[in-house]
């Protein structure tokens, strides 16, 4: 779990690593640290005082018509700003062997990788420059800029492959302009 559930002043916060996190005033002085109640997490959590604040300014007004009762007020409120730092914990320590198993079939996947590489050999001669990854966007801009035979290849690649419709009238519309 990356994250963990503290108790703070009779209130409860979700507090991940490295979290700045302001929260009702707080005794303990800047730049001290304290360890909050840890109600969810297997982590301990230590919480560095950061800064004592005062919140934004609450205007308080009442009145009452017709009598000349008017009266107006203000709040701030005391705030304190926490850094919050999550400490490893015994349960976490299994983990990252758990996760160096997957590292380990990591090479299984890279054949994956090669089969990654043939579309690049599928690239039709005359085809514009990295066409695959381009976006139908990114095709319907381009289109009206190639000529004929870059038109003609990308298009066959389109229909052969991708399929996308956007694109292929992008193309079909540039090859009937260049054709007129």
């Amino acid at each position: 779990m990356d994250y963990a559930i503290i108790r703070l002043g009779g209130k409860q916060y979700r507090v991940r690593e490295g979290e700045t996190l302001v929260v009702d005033r707080v005794k303990a002085d800047e730049g001290k640290t304290f360890q909050p109640d840890v109600l969810l997490g297997d982590a301990a959590v230590t919480v560095k005082v950061v800064a004592h604040e005062r919140g934004p300014k609450i205007r308080i007004g009442k009145y009452k018509r017709r009598t000349g009762y008017k009266r107006h007020n203000g709040f701030r409120a005391a705030t304190s700003r926490l850094e919050i730092s999550l400490g490893g914990a015994k349960k976490a320590a299994p983990a990252p062997k758990k996760a160096a198993e997957p590292k380990a079939a990591e090479p299984k996947i890279e054949p994956a990788a090669a089969t990654e590489a043939p579309p690049a050999e599928d690239h039709v001669k005359g085809m514009p420059k990295d066409y695959e990854g381009m976006t139908v966007a990114q095709v319907s801009e381009g289109a009206k800029g190639w000529n004929k035979p870059m038109l003609e290849a990308a298009l066959a690649y389109e229909q052969a492959h991708a399929a996308r419709k956007g694109a292929i009238a992008a193309l079909e519309s540039a090859l009937k302009a260049k054709e007129a």
